[in-house]
């Protein structure tokens, strides 16, 4: 795959690294650098890309692997784009109930955000499957457990 293309590829689905950086960092200067490793190890690990699955199927899998990773060693501060795409402008009443939500998801464990964060991208069980490792039933088992962590921590 060429440059141009990687980059046409990740312009197409930064919406995914948008929302695994909010998910798994807290401040707008982590997500940054977060959304900016993610791109680094993508472009990184884009010779072991395949094409037998969907990119956006293997970026969620590399993007959530260094999402969950801790920073082995601090880069030096590499730039991609001058800054971060805005989030669109949405009602301040759907900003709360956003927000509230991506509380409740930053208080679950590494897993159970990785396994919810597909979910919510409308991905299927068999693909959510093949990201995480484990088997589809077991996808539909923790997704459960998950959706009733969040109601319990949306309540208080």
């Amino acid at each position: 795959m060429e440059e141009a293309q990687f980059v046409r590829l990740i312009n197409e689905h930064q919406g995914i690294i948008h929302k695994i950086s909010r998910l798994y960092r807290d401040s707008p200067e982590d997500r940054e650098d977060l959304f900016q490793e993610i791109v680094f190890q993508l472009w990184k690990s884009l010779p072991s890309f395949r094409e037998k699955a969907a990119f956006s199927t293997w970026m969620y899998r590399i993007a959530l692997s260094t999402a969950i990773s801790a920073f082995r060693k601090k880069r030096p501060d590499i730039r991609y784009t001058a800054a971060l795409p805005d989030a669109l402008e949405e009602p301040p009443e759907s900003h709360d109930r956003r927000e509230r939500l991506f509380g409740a998801l930053r208080k679950l464990n590494d897993a159970d955000k990785a396994l919810i964060t597909l979910y919510l991208e409308d991905l299927s069980y068999h693909e959510i499957a093949e990201i995480s490792g484990i088997s589809e039933n077991h996808v539909g088992v923790k997704l459960n457990r998950i959706k009733q962590k969040i109601q319990q921590l949306l309540k208080h």
